[in-house]
C-alpha cells in the first residue's frame, strides 16, 4: 500500500519541473527595457559618441609628450654642394679635396643616413592645458548625452509596454462583454418564444450582440498592434509562448510639488548636464583662442650618422637647440577667435532655452499626471454606479418592468465606464512616466518602471527620487 502511494507522489513531484517550465514568468517592463538597451542601435552610435569624446580627450595632452623620430636614407649624385656636406659629415674630407676640379666637377657619392630627431613643446601659452580641459568637457557632455539616450529608451519602452497592457485589458473587456451580449440575446430568444416578450427586443440584442463582436475583433487587432510597437521599441520579437505580461493594474503615485519637481529637473536632467558641459567647453575655447596669440617656446635636437656604404666607418654629429616663435601677423587666429566667441554665444542662448524648456516640460507633465490621478478617480466611481445601475435594470427586466432598450442602454453606459477606467488607469501609470521622464529621474534599471508593483512605487517619495 505504501509503495502503491509513493509511486503516483514520485511522479508528479517529478512532473512539477515540467508543469513550471511550460508556464514561463512574466516580462516585466524593466526586462523589457534591459533587452532594449541591449538590442538598441542608438545606445551603440551614443556608445560610439562617448568613446571617441575620450579619445579626443587623451588627444589633447599628446602636445605634452615630446615627438622622437628616426629615419634611414640612401642618396646618391654628384651636386658639388652635396658631394662637398657629405664627406664632411662622413669625416672623409682630405685635401685633395680641395682641389678646384674636384670641387667643381666630383665625381658622384653614396650616402647612407641614420639620423634621430626629436621635439618638445615646452610652452604654448597654455594653449594645450586649455584644450584638455575643453575636450574634458566634451567628453562628460557625450556622457551625460548617452545617459539622457538610455532614459528616453525607457520611456519609448514603457509607452509601449503600457499600450500592452490597455490593449490586453481592453480585449479581456471585449471578450467578456461578448458573453454578456450573446447571454442578453439567449434570454430575449426565450422570452420571445414564450410569448414574453416582442421580438423588437430580440432584434435589439442581436445588434448590441453584433457590435460586441465587432468590438472584439478590433481589439484583437489593437492588442496585436501593440505588441508589434512594443517588439519594435525592444528591437528583437516577442515569441507568442514568451508573450506573458501581469495584468495592468491601479497604482498610486506621490509625485513632488510643481517647485519641488522643476528644481529637480533643472538639476538631475542629463540633457542639461549636457548643456553645462558644452558651456563651459565653449567657455575654455575663447580663452584658448586668445592664449593663441602668445608666444610659444619648443625645444630640438637630433643625431645623425652618415658613411659611403650601408656598413663601415661613419661620421657622426649632433644638433640641439631652443626655439622661441610668436606671430607677428595672426589674422587667422583673429577670425579663430570670433568663430569661438559665436560658439559660446549660441551655446549660452541654447542653455537659456533648454532651461525655459524643461520648465514647460515639466509643467505639462505634473499637470497631466494631476489630471490622469483626479479622472482616476472619478472613472472608478462612475464604474461603481453603472455596475450597480446594470444590476438593478437587469433585476427590474428579468421582473418585467423594463425593457431591452433599457437594459441595452445601462449596459451600455457600464461598458463605456469600464472603457474610461482601464484607460484612466493606464493614463494614470503612463503620465507618471512622462513625469519621471521629464524631471530626468526615470532610472531605466530601478524598480521605478515596474509599473506592475504598487506597494513598490507608492513608496517612492519625491526625496527618494532625487539622484
Amino acid at each position: 500500500m505504501r509503495t502503491r502511494t509513493l509511486i503516483p507522489l514520485i511522479l508528479a513531484l517529478a512532473g512539477l519541473p515540467t508543469l513550471s517550465a511550460q508556464s514561463p514568468a512574466p516580462l516585466t517592463l524593466s526586462e523589457a527595457v534591459e533587452m532594449a538597451l541591449d538590442h538598441s542601435p542608438e545606445r551603440r552610435i551614443a556608445a560610439s559618441d562617448v568613446a571617441a569624446a575620450r579619445v579626443a580627450a587623451q588627444s589633447a595632452r599628446l602636445p605634452l609628450l615630446p615627438t622622437l623620430g628616426f629615419d634611414e636614407t640612401i642618396t646618391r649624385g654628384n651636386d658639388p654642394v652635396y658631394v662637398f656636406g657629405s664627406l664632411l659629415r662622413q669625416q672623409r674630407f682630405t685635401t685633395a679635396d680641395f682641389a678646384l676640379n674636384s670641387l667643381n666637377r666630383p665625381l658622384p657619392l653614396n650616402n647612407f643616413a641614420t639620423r634621430f630627431s626629436g621635439n618638445w613643446l615646452a610652452f604654448d601659452s597654455f594653449q594645450t592645458e586649455l584644450g584638455m580641459r575643453s575636450a574634458d568637457h566634451a567628453a562628460r557632455a557625450a556622457v551625460a548625452i548617452a545617459t539622457r539616450a538610455d532614459q528616453q529608451l525607457a520611456w519609448q519602452v514603457a509607452g509601449a509596454y503600457l499600450g500592452v497592457l490597455l490593449a490586453q485589458r481592453q480585449e479581456q473587456l471585449t471578450a467578456k462583454q461578448v458573453q454578456t451580449a450573446q447571454a442578453l440575446f439567449d434570454a430575449s430568444q426565450s422570452r420571445v418564444e414564450a410569448g414574453t416578450t416582442v421580438t423588437a427586443d430580440a432584434l435589439s440584442a442581436a445588434t448590441a450582440l453584433a457590435a460586441r463582436k465587432e468590438e472584439q475583433i478590433a481589439a484583437e487587432g489593437a492588442l496585436a498592434t501593440a505588441w508589434a510597437q512594443l517588439e519594435q521599441a525592444i528591437g528583437k520579437p516577442v515569441p507568442e509562448s514568451e508573450r506573458n505580461l501581469l495584468p495592468l493594474a491601479e497604482n498610486t503615485y506621490t509625485p513632488p510639488a510643481l517647485p519641488e519637481a522643476i528644481s529637480q529637473a533643472l538639476h538631475a536632467r542629463k540633457d542639461r548636464q549636457a548643456l553645462i558641459e558644452q558651456l563651459a567647453s565653449a567657455r575654455t575655447g575663447v580663452t584658448a583662442a586668445r592664449a593663441a596669440f602668445g608666444p610659444t617656446v619648443g625645444a630640438f635636437g637630433s643625431w645623425e650618422q652618415d658613411r659611403d656604404a650601408f656598413t663601415g666607418n661613419s661620421g657622426n654629429n649632433w644638433l640641439a637647440g631652443v626655439q622661441v616663435h610668436m606671430d607677428l601677423f595672426p589674422a587667422a587666429r583673429r577670425q579663430q577667435l570670433a568663430a569661438a566667441k559665436i560658439a559660446l554665444t549660441r551655446t549660452q542662448a541654447a542653455s537659456q532655452s533648454a532651461d525655459d524648456e524643461i520648465r514647460m516640460q515639466v509643467t505639462r507633465a505634473w499637470y497631466a499626471h494631476r489630471t490622469a490621478s483626479r479622472q482616476l478617480e472619478v472613472t472608478r466611481a462612475a464604474i461603481a454606479q453603472a455596475t450597480e445601475s446594470l444590476r438593478i435594470l437587469r433585476d427590474r427586466y428579468d421582473a418585467g418592468l423594463a425593457t431591452m432598450t433599457d437594459l441595452l442602454r445601462v449596459e451600455d453606459a457600464e461598458r463605456q465606464a469600464q472603457n474610461a477606467y482601464w484607460q484612466a488607469v493606464s493614463g494614470n501609470a503612463l503620465t507618471w512616466v512622462d513625469l519621471q521622464f521629464a524631471m530626468g529621474t526615470l532610472d531605466p534599471l530601478t524598480h521605478a518602471l515596474d509599473l506592475t508593483a504598487p506597494q513598490q512605487i507608492s513608496k517612492l517619495s519625491s526625496h527618494e527620487a532625487q539622484p
